[in-house]
């Protein structure tokens, strides 16, 4: 899966609508205004999901269907009014060249007043570099996507918040971050067999927001052949970017596997799974591991790899606390990268609202030899069969940042991951170091090691006396050729200090 993160970090994109052009879309004659409310994006997706699908036609002449990746990025928004700028508002809205990947346009309105009015596109919105030469020739039926700016680092400079582009992604900023991982409106038959089926936001609604406001509202709906669905985001900015989102999905036929809320990100190589690449960098990824908590009280965390074959990994649960990918290594001398600067990228965890009954996160690796490729994928299955006809309701809050999962974070986690050879032919060896817990017990710490299959040996922990926390060390003898699932936590006497790590071994 091509990374469309990729194809527009450092680009020197100044988009914004023209001052005419904006002007221009206001008239009622260049746009006509209907009346909007919160329940016209659901009752858009009811009407189209009692129709057959239909594929969106390409909405951009031929040559630029055709463009390069740098041709791409030479198209560029005008800087000087992006929409709300000229009001004075604390959001700014920004939109994308259809072309390249982006051949089949998506419709944008803005609201205000309870009234709805499309933006229209202009090639006057736009300068076009010399590699392109001369603006599209023939009709363009929209924008490829859109971005969100408001004072995240600074009060007086309105940062890239937020970016919808391509199929149903979208991606985050939190104070002092570059972009990484994306998410996605929904993933169905992700890994399955027979192919993934990539919902679309076919059109959006942006709220026009008050002034002095912390929140600005995004309206989604969502196609495909197997659903349709109506999507609000409601964004808040700040050290953590918040999106508390709401949807409501319509069934068109049976799906296999839905993939609640999904997490996309990139992981090439770590501490724990270098391969076999020539880099100067020690690592290269944008997330490092999965954390799943348990409403039950349980935490998980699963360094990522980057697998020989499609490697899949399930995390059950009857009451689901939160998920996400997160970025824990934050120190510049992990990566040594001055360009990609991975270090600064966000995490992002998702907790459900309300109840999601049973069902499982799904983590699905898969193997990548070029770091252009997002290679990761996380979602929650609910495990009640979705069926043709239904309708289903999934509220969460979704956010991004260092830490995002926020003040309920405490206690002991898994700092890093390292596996070499054991001691003796055919062992393993793991060393895994937790940092600081925040307890003041007494009396030896216990690392408890179980594996799946084969013999643990020698576990052990010890205080770490460079970072205050501890370290565990264990051999691992497998039994067989076959994957072994190892779990490790450390306690003090009954008490449990840290969160479990998990993690698959495949010889």
């Amino acid at each position: 899966m091509k990374r469309w993160q990729r194809q527009t970090v450092g680009m020197a994109w100044g988009l914004g609508l023209c001052v005419a052009a904006l002007a221009c879309a206001q008239q009622p004659k260049a746009a006509k205004a209907s009346g909007f409310s919160a329940a016209t994006v659901e009752e858009k997706a009811r009407a189209l999901a009692a129709k057959p699908y239909q594929e969106p036609p390409v909405g951009v002449p031929p040559s630029f269907e055709k463009l390069t990746y740098d041709q791409y990025r030479d198209i560029r928004f005008r800087d000087t009014a992006s929409l709300w700028r000229e009001e004075g508002l604390p959001f700014r809205a920004q939109f994308f060249h259809p072309g390249f990947y982006y051949t089949r346009p998506v419709g944008v309105n803005v609201v205000e007043g309870g009234k709805a009015r499309p933006v229209p596109f202009s090639t006057d919105q736009f300068t076009y570099g010399p590699l392109v030469g001369t603006p599209p020739k023939g009709k363009v039926n929209g924008f490829a996507g859109f971005r969100l700016n408001a004072p995240l680092n600074t009060k007086d400079y309105y940062d890239e918040l937020v970016a919808f582009l391509g199929a149903s992604y979208f991606r985050a900023l939190g104070k002092g971050n570059l972009y990484g991982l994306s998410a996605r409106g929904l993933a169905i038959d992700t890994a399955q067999p027979g192919g993934e089926e990539f919902p679309t936001f076919r059109e959006f609604w942006l709220e026009t927001p008050a002034k002095g406001s912390d929140t600005v509202v995004v309206h989604a709906l969502m196609d495909s052949p197997s659903v349709t669905g109506a999507y609000r985001f409601a964004i808040h900015p700040g050290e953590r970017t918040v999106m508390d989102v709401d949807s409501t999905v319509f069934v068109r036929k049976p799906v296999r596997q839905l993939g609640v809320a999904p997490l996309t990100s990139m992981f090439l190589f770590g501490e724990n799974d270098r391969g076999d690449f020539d880099d100067f960098r020690p690592e290269v990824h944008d997330s490092d591991g999965i954390s799943v908590w348990m409403k039950n009280g349980e935490r998980l965390w699963r360094p990522l790899k980057n697998p020989k074959q499609i490697q899949v990994s399930s995390f059950h649960t009857d009451g689901l606390s939160g998920f996400g990918l997160l970025q824990r290594d934050q120190a510049f001398s992990s990566y040594e990268d001055l360009e990609a600067r991975s270090e600064r990228r966000p995490g992002a965890w998702v907790e459900p609202v309300g109840d999601w009954g049973a069902g499982s996160v799904r983590l699905v690796e898969l193997p990548t030899r070029e770091e252009i490729h997002d290679n990761i994928v996380a979602f929650w299955v609910p495990d009640a069969p979705v069926q043709a006809g239904a309708q289903l309701r999934f509220s969460y809050r979704l956010s991004w940042g260092f830490s995002p999962e926020g003040a309920k974070a405490g206690g002991s986690t898994v700092a890093a991951t390292r596996v070499a050879a054991g001691s003796k032919p055919g062992a393993r060896r793991f060393v895994l170091d937790f940092t600081k817990s925040s307890g003041e017990g007494t009396g030896p710490v216990e690392a408890v090691v179980t594996a799946s299959r084969g013999q643990v040996l020698h576990p052990r922990a010890e205080l770490h006396a460079i970072t205050g926390g501890y370290r565990a060390a264990f051999e691992l003898m497998p039994d067989g050729e076959g994957p072994v699932e190892l779990r490790c936590f450390l306690k003090r006497g009954s008490e449990t200090l840290t969160e479990t790590w998990s993690y698959l071994w495949i010889p």
